[in-house]
């Protein structure tokens, strides 16, 4: 049946009118979750997702205060050594990897899209899900403060199988401490984990794993002008 002039033309500005009102409800969405998560403990998307499933999480929501300098050093050393002289996004390592065939990395992510990729958009790596990424790490670094984007990072990484969450359930699970007594070897061990939490266990680490954490213990020494933002 043929359609009636202009019907097509309806149809088409109906679609794009509703398109439009949920892309607002979506960007007021994630107004109202950055409001929220700058003030209360978050919940990240794979922690909900294991609630919905009935599968456990771990996790006891610490101050950066309670969390070891050593930890926080080590984590910025390994995952993001330029978190406080960026605004969100590191240009110069997203740049280096943008030609890389398998797509933008994990090292071109700074701490800040981490956060961003966890409390609001889904785990698997696409294009699609990096250009969405890369404009909310921006506004999330424009209007939360960076100690706070450290703590919360530092609370909602997955950090170990079975549903380990956060500094101080990784280090109770690992070391039997909280994560304010952990030594300087033990952060790097923990940091040296974080790429892949669920392989690489920080009480027992690989040959890899460990030559990283020395080399973040090497660093740490210097990683006081590294940290300015977080005092």
């Amino acid at each position: 049946m043929a359609q009636a002039p202009g019907q097509g033309a309806g149809m088409i500005g109906c679609a794009l009118r509703l398109a439009l009102r949920a892309a607002v409800v979506a960007l007021l969405a994630l107004a109202g979750l950055m409001i929220l998560w700058r003030f209360a403990p978050p919940v990240s998307t794979l922690m909900l997702a294991r609630y919905v499933t009935g599968r456990p999480v771990v996790r006891d929501y610490a101050s950066l205060d309670r969390i070891s300098p050593a930890l926080v050093a080590s984590v910025v050393m390994s995952e993001d050594a330029k978190f406080c002289r960026h605004h969100g996004v590191d240009w110069d390592a997203l740049g280096e990897v943008l030609d890389d065939e398998d797509g933008p990395s994990r090292g071109a992510s700074t701490i800040t899209m981490q956060v961003v990729k966890n409390l609001f958009l889904w785990p698997a790596r696409s294009a699609i899900r990096k250009a969405v990424e890369i404009p909310l790490a921006l506004v999330l670094d424009l209007v939360w403060p960076k100690r706070r984007i450290m703590e919360v990072y530092l609370n909602i990484a997955e950090w170990g199988p079975d549903g380990v969450f956060g500094a101080e359930a990784a280090a109770r699970a690992d070391f039997r401490r909280t994560a304010a007594t952990l030594t300087h070897h033990q952060a790097a061990l923990m940091a040296a984990a974080l790429p892949n939490p669920i392989l690489r266990r920080p009480q027992r680490p690989t040959r890899a794993q460990a030559r990283h954490a020395r080399r973040v213990m090497g660093r740490l020494a210097d990683a006081g002008p590294w940290l300015d933002c977080l005092k």
